[in-house]
């Protein structure tokens, strides 16, 4: 282990400042860390960053289990729920963006409503969820004229208060400011804040080399880097680096009126929307699928299997069409609006989906933040703490046990593992076989 670490004496380097990485730096200065410096190549918002979006969906305080490790995910994902939620009602940074405006879940086919009905314990009085059972009642949980389908297949239900939504942009913007007024340095932008190697002398991490040829020496480094950590770091096949889509359309100033504070809608195989943004008037949509991966030749990168992030601002045809599918079975007078964004978002899977915050193994200056497996943004509020707790050596035992260091759970590793999603072609695809032809062609934003 390196040498102890205290707020005044110790200098941090944090690569990255997305989710993670801003929650980080905005917890350490709570602590009162003095010389924390992060680094992205991209200003904040990044552009990069999964959490640069208007929306994402806050679930109920329900724990999640991916593994069936009961005895200690169970647990973490109750206590992380419990934490998160508070904080989201009462943490001044993250307060504002929060909409408790309830959700309604759904399925299509009858194995998945069922495994839908027990994972959330949807049939049980203290859940408070209402069963949905035809189109009528699945119009009935938003104003007229909002839900306008046949919703064929689907079955539901509604739960009314305890989740929503937050604005997620707005989140990671406050966290990152926050964390800079209390004294974190930022360097980002390229060249300055493009991170390309970490320092390696002495058998430990040392900092990180950037773009522009400059080093930034810390005593520890927290590597936040979200899809992009595989490219700083052999992590032994624990990363799959993943994307997903999503598109906005264009809604009118009285659409905007009539869909505020909307509950979430979610159909585990078809998509999701929430409500329009306020600042642009446009209406999220993403097509359920179990995500895109980047797959380089096994020859370019010695051997290994790595997907490899790129940012683009389109999205395969493919999930054009299972937008709009989604839109024809929930709102089909939207279904032929033309998109006016689109995007693809990157995280991270560990072959469990459960996280990887931890110290490294042979580097000892050096704490991973990463591996938010689809499912981290809805803790901005708190993970950063729980990777400080990492740095410090006092990160709760079971919390450490379910988030370690664990390359045997990567040996052998199915990368086309679906990880108990579905939707689209119920397989992860390659973005690598998507013709030119097969993008989208959404006029960029001036």
């Amino acid at each position: 282990m390196a040498n102890h670490i205290g707020p005044t004496s110790t200098s941090i380097l944090i690569i990255g400042c997305g989710t993670w990485g801003s929650s980080t730096a905005l917890h350490l200065a709570r602590r009162g860390y003095r010389n924390v410096t992060v680094l992205d190549p991209y200003e904040v918002p990044s552009a990069i960053s999964a959490g640069n979006d208007v929306n994402k969906i806050k679930g109920y305080a329900r724990a999640d289990s991916f593994s069936g490790n009961e005895d200690h995910e169970t647990y973490v994902s109750s206590r992380l729920v419990a934490e998160s939620t508070k904080a989201w009602e009462t943490d001044p940074v993250f307060s504002p963006y929060y909409h408790d405006t309830g959700h309604v879940i759904a399925a299509s086919k009858p194995e998945h409503i069922e495994d839908l009905r027990v994972r959330e314990g949807a049939d049980k009085p203290e859940s408070g969820f209402l069963a949905l059972r035809t189109a009528v009642d699945f119009r009935s949980t938003m104003p007229k004229g909002v839900l306008t389908g046949e919703f064929p297949s689907w079955k539901g239900w509604h739960k009314k208060t305890g989740c929503g939504w937050v604005h997620a942009r707005k989140a990671l913007t406050s966290a990152a400011m926050e964390a800079q007024r209390m004294g974190v340095k930022l360097i980002t932008g390229s060249p300055a804040g493009d991170v390309k190697a970490l320092i390696i002398e002495e058998g430990d991490v040392k900092g990180a080399r950037t773009a522009d040829g400059a080093e930034h020496r810390a005593d520890r480094t927290i590597l936040c880097a979200g899809a992009t950590a595989p490219q700083l770091l052999d992590l032994k096949g624990q990363l799959r680096p993943t994307a997903w889509t999503l598109a906005h359309i264009k809604m009118t100033p009285e659409e905007v009126k009539l869909y505020k504070d909307l509950p979430v809608l979610f159909n585990v195989e078809r998509g999701f929307f929430l409500e329009p943004d306020e600042d642009n008037h446009e209406l999220k949509i993403c097509d359920e699928h179990p995500g895109y991966c980047n797959w380089t030749s096994p020859s370019q990168d010695g051997g290994r299997n790595t997907s490899v992030p790129f940012a683009r601002h389109q999205i395969p045809t493919v999930s054009e069409e299972g937008v709009s599918q989604f839109l024809r079975e929930c709102m089909p007078h939207l279904a032929d609006r033309p998109f006016a964004f689109a995007r693809i978002c990157w995280c991270a899977d560990t072959p469990n989906r459960a996280f990887l915050i931890c110290q490294h193994p042979e580097y000892t200056s050096l704490t991973l933040g990463i591996g938010g497996s689809g499912h981290g943004f809805k803790d901005i509020p708190v993970i950063g703490g729980y990777i400080a707790d990492c740095l410090e050596g006092k990160l709760d035992p079971r919390m450490a046990r379910t988030w370690r260091w664990r390359p045997e759970t990567a040996v052998g590793r199915d990368w086309h593992d679906v990880q108990g999603r579905m939707g689209g072609s119920d397989s992860v695809l390659n973005f690598a076989n998507v013709k030119e032809d097969e993008w989208t062609s959404i006029a960029p934003r001036l």
